[in-house]
């Protein structure tokens, strides 16, 4: 059985951000069924850790990196089987809210010490010097907080075998070079082969330059990356180690996610039995203050950031609330979008829900009480809610870019009968009106509608398979480091 540390900064239901977290619960779980031992290493988080202890876990190690004294905790994700290790030390981590930023919204000063130290400790363990008696054979690292992991490891020949995940390339972990002295790295790191990235310290590049293979979560963007528009100054490392990079569509938790069971709706349905769908949305609408009028109902969740094309989206929500449209937006973000969406809320009472933060129950009403859900993001990795609104029948208007250029089909490309989204290519406001009025055109032919619906609602979205291709991408790593041993 091939033993795997899955090293992540942030794991559903114990602390999330955004997509990371759903993937790290759900790709560990699909990979221990299909017999790898897969444990999960994650900061100790207040929340983490005192779910740990309610759930009766017991400390398993103790020991001192520089002034840090620091714990390990061995307990289980929530819900599943999967074991779950801890790093304990509450003057890094014992923080409240977010996991990055304090309460004004602003990194932590300490980041760089933060993710260094729990780096530290993922390759003690790797290496067996963290007093465990369960050592993996392969360590896989998850976006910038994992990647002085690699870097550690590598001085190590009878290292275990590594691979380094991109989720979103646009955050890269980036420090002064006065951070890289503070941290005590060798000076042969400082150079632009291995940890420099102009002028100053970036912990990604570490996954990048020292992991055996590199991952991201979709083949399109694992070609956008090795571009200059999408690669953030990194494509020319992306382009060199080509050879080593590949894209695994990410899959999504379908007992989580789906519309015949799912406990945060009080209406169910499923593809052959849509009628519940229409009830969803007036719940939905009943609870936020919403008109019952049968739609079109519009919806999105996300970053209220640039990246998601927030701006283009307030751009064309005037012409559409004036044809009709109801909204309904889930997120939180930065002030120049947060606050022209408050007007709108405002201007529109009836027409327009806007709900700042995060609420998962939430998430899943929207999801299945929308007729069409908008990703019309500027660049996205994967995407996950594209494929929850798939699922529940909801039809996804997004941007032609990435994992969701990899998930929906447009009539226009594929026809009706194999379509179930609609696909804009331009990168502006007008491409993306016209393809919601293109939508709501075919909103109003109901048979058609429906056929997007169920094309689809039947495909199939679970880690299932993507699972396996990642047990494949291990195997092949483990093999490949057999063959170097040998020669």
């Amino acid at each position: 059985m091939i033993r795997v540390l899955f090293a992540t900064s942030e794991v559903y239901p114990l602390v999330k951000t955004g997509g990371l977290a759903d993937v790290s619960a759900s790709l560990p779980e699909a990979l221990c069924r299909l017999e790898y031992d897969v444990q999960i290493l994650l900061p100790g988080y207040p929340d983490a850790v005192k779910a740990a202890r309610k759930a009766g876990s017991r400390r398993k190690a103790r020991f001192q990196l520089g002034q840090y004294n620091v714990s390990l905790w061995q307990t289980r994700l929530p819900g599943t089987a999967v074991t779950l290790w801890l790093v304990d030390c509450p003057p890094l981590f014992d923080r409240p809210g977010d996991p990055y930023k304090n309460e004004e919204g602003k990194d932590w000063w300490d980041n760089a010490h933060r993710f260094e130290l729990f780096g530290k400790v993922g390759a003690m363990i790797a290496m067996g010097e963290a007093g465990l008696t369960w050592r993996p054979d392969l360590v896989h690292c998850n976006d910038w907080q994992t990647g002085l992991i690699p870097v550690f490891l590598e001085a190590y020949q009878d290292r275990p075998g590594t691979v380094f995940t991109i989720h979103n390339l646009a955050y890269q972990g980036l420090f002064s070079h006065e951070t890289f002295r503070a941290l005590g790295l060798p000076d042969s790191l400082w150079s632009l082969e291995q940890l420099e990235f102009y002028g100053q310290l970036s912990f990604i590049k570490g996954g990048l330059v020292f992991s055996d293979r590199i991952t991201t979560v979709s083949p399109t963007y694992a070609r956008e990356i090795q571009s200059p528009e999408f690669g953030s100054g990194l494509d020319g490392l992306l382009r060199h180690r080509q050879h080593a990079l590949s894209g695994i569509l990410n899959g999504i938790d379908t007992r989580v996610w789906n519309p015949a069971e799912d406990p945060e709706l009080a209406f169910h349905y499923g593809r052959d039995h849509l009628k519940n769908k229409a009830q969803c949305q007036a719940n939905l609408q009943q609870e936020l203050g919403l008109e019952v009028n049968g739609g079109p109902l519009l919806g999105f969740i996300g970053r209220l950031v640039d990246q998601k094309g927030v701006d283009w989206m307030l751009s064309v929500m005037p012409a559409l609330l004036e044809q009709g449209c109801q909204f309904v937006i889930l997120g939180s973000g930065e002030d120049r979008y947060e606050e022209p969406l408050k007007q709108l809320a405002r201007t529109w009472p009836g027409q327009m829900s806007l709900t700042l933060g995060y609420n998962e129950g939430l998430s899943h009403r929207i999801t299945a009480g929308c007729d069409l859900f908008l990703m019309p993001s500027r660049f996205e990795p994967c995407g996950l809610n594209q494929m929850y609104s798939l699922r529940y029948g909801t039809i996804p208007v997004v941007h032609g870019v990435g994992g969701l250029a990899d998930t929906v089909q447009d009539p226009q490309d594929v026809g009706i009968d194999k379509a179930n989204g609609f696909v804009f290519t331009g990168a502006s406001a007008e491409s993306l009106l016209a393809t919601v009025n293109r939508a709501l055109q075919v909103f109003d032919k109901r048979k058609q509608w429906r056929r997007l619906q169920e094309n689809g609602m039947a495909i199939d979205y679970s880690w299932k398979q993507r699972a396996r291709t990642y047990g494949d991408l291990y195997q092949g790593i483990l093999k490949d480091r057999d063959q170097q041993q040998l020669d």
